[in-house]
């Protein structure tokens, strides 16, 4: 089973694909993750990735989309993938969709994890002052949470025509999310 999780910064995603993984044994392909173990391993991708982050640029679609092949194989031998982080663009997508189906696969489904915003800004805030993570700065979290939105809006339509998207309410406790997900995965897994 291949599924993307969707919801803004701090809506709860890692820590629902980490507990994926470890009850269903899925491997966990996020983007940022695979960008620093790149970047880590000195490959000769990973060169390419850290001079494109360090000249402040963003990474290419090819860059991501060859980090994510590589890490396919390892995937389909886990039964599956949780993808975090990507796609983030139609485009995106649309090369997902054909990269999966050369290989037999598609996405099964696309969890959303809704939020209520002004809630999660205001536990952003908390966090913030309780820990002082650098990416947790309420300035900041409010435009990456923009960035979300307006990156995130155009692939709903797009899942949705595929009668792929699943939305849900991603407010509750660690638990009652788990539920939902797990819910959500009963007819896909069954299928």
């Amino acid at each position: 089973m291949n599924l993307i999780l969707f919801g803004p910064p701090a809506a709860g995603k890692g820590t629902q694909a980490k507990r994926l993984v470890t009850e269903r044994g899925m491997v966990q392909l996020s983007t940022g993750d695979m960008l620093r173990a790149a970047i880590a391993s000195g490959s000769e991708l990973g060169q390419r990735v850290k001079g494109v982050l360090d000249r402040g640029e963003l990474v290419t679609d090819e860059i991501v989309i060859a980090l994510i092949e590589d890490r396919l194989p390892e995937a389909e031998a886990a039964g599956g993938a949780i993808f975090d982080g990507f796609p983030r663009t139609v485009a995106q997508a649309e090369a997902l969709d054909k990269m999966l189906a050369a290989r037999g696969q598609k996405i099964d489904v696309v969890l959303r994890l809704k939020v209520d915003e002004p809630a999660l800004i205001e536990r952003i805030k908390k966090r913030f002052e309780e820990q002082g993570r650098p990416d947790d700065n309420p300035e900041v979290f409010v435009t990456r949470l923009a960035a979300y939105n307006a990156q995130t809006a155009p692939l709903l339509p797009y899942y949705e025509g595929q009668g792929k998207l699943t939305e849900l309410d991603g407010m509750g406790t660690v638990e009652t999310v788990a539920a939902s997900i797990d819910n959500a995965l009963e007819p896909v897994a069954a299928g």
